[in-house]
């Protein structure tokens, strides 16, 4: 279990991977994505993050931890994440799957 910026964040993305595979994971991250997308914006916008970030347990989530991982995850700085940014940035939090990022990208290859 870990820390980033006062959140705790326990690591079951690798025993998530190992149930669904690449591609059930990553489908999985996508719905995660959804349930906290703001729908007239498609994107996670602060508004959006706050109020919807109790449905994964985080609510308890301070104004400045959502900001912080709006911060982090932002690659286009457009102070909000897309799909893409919000995937990048949750495999990033899995420190073993970034050592097995690999495995993953070949995965999902062979079953595309």
């Amino acid at each position: 279990m870990g820390s980033q910026n006062g959140v705790v964040f326990e690591d079951f993305f690798p025993a998530m991977v190992e149930k669904l595979g690449a591609e059930g994971f990553m489908k999985e991250l996508c719905n995660g994505f959804q349930l906290l997308v703001d729908g007239d914006k498609g994107v996670i916008t602060f508004e959006s993050l706050k109020r919807n970030s109790a449905l994964l347990g985080l609510q308890d989530m301070s104004d400045e931890e959502a900001v912080c991982m709006l911060r982090e995850g932002d690659l286009d700085g457009d102070g909000a994440l897309n799909e893409m940014e919000f995937c990048t940035l949750m495999l990033r939090l899995s420190p073993e799957l970034m050592n097995s990022s690999r495995k993953l990208l070949v995965e999902a290859i062979v079953n595309f």
